[in-house]
């Protein structure tokens, strides 16, 4: 599926969809837990995927709408019995999709039950790295390895994993700290993680001690990284998912960049929380956005404005690259993104991609190992074919790119925006945004 851009002003008032990073742990929690309907989930792709990994460790997960009547999508509320602790041993493989974050959290859990479970998921999955993780199970007396032994899915993992003191590198995935601290709390001894390198996207876990706090789950930094104490219950009757930032970030850059004159856009469900991608509101502020934060209505104003490149530290905020890429296609000077690595271990290598999207946009772009530099000031965007990859980060800037680009872009693999915003292309629409999906 292609998406068709051509330039066009956007203004008005839009929503985010709620949370990815906190709809995928509410529903594992909710696993780990004997009963909670979580509200406001992200109902996509990706927490569905999940949810099914819950259900194959013995709970039931029920995705309903506002009449408690169950949906195959738009549902309002996820009603979620637990498997009450320790998982059980599925009795089929269980099939994460293209969720990193569902492979990720669910070898932990996989690593507690008696017998084995076998991950899987789709091409993009398959090559991405679990090595460190799958170590960190063996370390605790689980059996974890890859079938290919190679680090990557398919993976077999189980054996009742204890708890224990673990080392795992920080500068892979943030998620494999979540993972074990959220299986960590209900083994009896507890784990502690020790961090071998700087974490990378640290916000993501401080995302999963707020969510672990409100499920009645005790964790506490260390001077080395994290522990969780042992022999804890999840239990919480409801939990509610606030918006997504990382999913605000294309409104927002959209406002910045395409907003018709005089108007603005507004984002509504911006409530503050542990997100590290927030930070994308204070990036537009230092590259010259008017954009004003209401934190008590939730509610982000943003009209555009003389941009400016600016130097932006993507360490703990990974997924806001594509981004911020655009967002230095249009600016001024030169948009240097820095630390930045690690986003080549995303659905794709985030860095190349959007080097190579905005280079066939005539775009000037520096890459290196660890950086993107956007040189906007001497670039002129200009409408072409360019590819998703399969990556629904890159189909949304690309987008935006495209409202401000001289004549028609084509951004294919458009259907991959279902991985974390369903109605993307209709938010965008109902802004004013001249774009269609065929």
């Amino acid at each position: 599926m292609d998406a068709h851009v051509s330039p066009s002003r956007v203004a008005g008032r839009a929503r985010a969809p709620p949370s990815k990073s906190y709809t995928h742990r509410a529903i594992l929690a909710a696993g780990y837990g004997a009963g909670t309907v979580v509200t406001d989930p992200l109902d996509s792709a990706d927490p569905r995927a999940t949810g099914r990994a819950v259900e194959a460790f013995g709970g039931t997960v029920e995705w309903v709408d506002d009449d408690g009547q169950a949906v195959e999508e738009g549902a309002s509320a996820v009603e979620v019995d637990g498997f009450g602790g320790r998982p059980g041993t599925p009795d089929d493989v269980i099939d994460c999709a293209n969720s990193g974050t569902t492979m990720r959290l669910v070898t932990a859990a996989a690593g507690l039950t008696e017998g084995l479970a076998v991950l899987t998921g789709d091409e993009s999955l398959r090559s991405r790295p679990q090595g460190a993780l799958l170590d960190a199970v063996e370390s605790l007396d689980g059996r974890a390895e890859s079938t290919r032994r190679n680090g990557q899915a398919p993976l077999v993992v189980g054996d009742a994993m204890g708890g224990g003191a673990v080392a795992i590198p920080g500068d892979v995935s943030s998620q494999f700290v979540t993972a074990l601290l959220m299986a960590g709390a209900v083994t009896d001894d507890g784990v502690t993680v020790d961090l071998e390198t700087e974490l990378k996207s640290a916000p993501y876990v401080e995302i999963t001690r707020e969510v672990l706090a409100d499920f009645g789950v005790d964790t506490e930094r260390t001077d080395t990284g994290f522990r969780v104490p042992g022999g804890q219950t999840y239990a919480t009757d409801e939990y509610a998912v606030p918006g997504d930032f990382s999913s605000m970030s294309y409104l927002l850059a959209a406002g910045a960049v395409a907003s018709e004159e005089g108007e603005a856009v507004v984002v509504e469900g911006a409530r503050p929380s542990a997100q590290g991608d927030s930070a994308i509101v204070d990036v537009l502020d230092r590259m010259g956005a008017d954009i004003a934060w209401d934190e008590a209505a939730g509610e982000i104003t943003v009209r555009g404005g003389d941009l400016s490149g600016v130097e932006v530290d993507v360490g703990d905020t990974p997924d806001l690259l594509p981004t911020l890429a655009v967002l230095g296609a249009v600016a001024d000077g030169e948009m240097q993104i820095v630390n930045a690595e690690h986003v080549r271990y995303k659905e794709t290598d985030r860095v190349a991609a959007m080097a190579e999207s905005l280079t066939a946009m005539g775009v000037e772009v520096t890459e290196e190992q660890d950086s993107l530099t956007v040189h906007g000031g001497d670039s002129t965007l200009t409408g072409a074919t360019v590819h998703g990859r399969g990556d629904h980060r890159l189909v949304m800037a690309l987008t935006v790119a495209g409202l401000v680009a001289d004549g028609e872009t084509t951004v294919t693999g458009a259907e991959h925006v279902d991985v974390s915003f369903p109605d993307f292309f209709d938010t965008m629409a109902a802004l004013g945004a001249s774009v269609s999906v065929e």
